[in-house]
């Protein structure tokens, strides 16, 4: 472990956990089992440009839900666990097929379900308004809340440091999806 910016630029892959981080931790329980979330519209675009730009990026969530599903296909994300019990598990399975090593990787948690996997990577990351374990076992905590620019602000910091970040003035929606609104 050295210095934080350094070890960012060498970032294979992230992992984020929902609520709480790409969320504000609200939820609405709607009748048929669903719930509503709040997302920042510009998380979602710094995830799905890093997923143009070829990084790879993981959820891992207890949350569930068709709503999310729906949001996480949007962004173009594909390396889901949802509603998942054993987040360790499913990173270790992530890690195993991606070719992923857990030193370069960042993990964006936000509480203490969290912990063990931001325990296994080399760079554990939280929101603002974390839980206290979660900011004490994290390496860098964003000025940003959950749900309010926390995860844009750690994607930007590693794509920038790469050299990745504002290669062009694309939009990242597909426009099969954007027609689908």
């Amino acid at each position: 472990m050295g210095n934080f910016k350094e070890d960012i630029a060498r970032t294979e892959a992230f992992i984020f956990d929902v609520d709480g981080v790409m969320t504000d931790g609200g939820i609405v329980p709607t009748v048929d089992g669903d719930f509503i979330r709040r997302y920042d519209a510009k998380d979602g675009y710094a995830l799905a440009y890093a997923v143009r730009m070829g990084y790879k990026i993981c959820i891992i969530t207890g949350g569930r839900g068709r709503t999310l599903e729906h949001r996480l296909g949007m962004l173009g994300l594909t390396r889901i666990y949802l509603d998942c019990m054993d987040k360790m598990a499913a990173m270790r399975e992530f890690f195993a097929e991606e070719g992923v090593d857990p030193a370069n990787t960042i993990y964006m948690g936000d509480d203490i379900p969290d912990l063990e996997c931001m325990q296994a990577v080399g760079i554990p990351v939280c929101p603002a308004d974390a839980a206290a374990e979660v900011i004490e076992a994290s390496r860098y905590v964003s000025e940003f809340p959950g749900g309010r620019g926390a995860v844009r602000d750690i994607v930007e910091q590693v794509l920038r440091a790469r050299g990745d970040w504002a290669k062009d003035s694309m939009g990242v929606t597909p426009s099969k999806l954007a027609a689908s609104r």
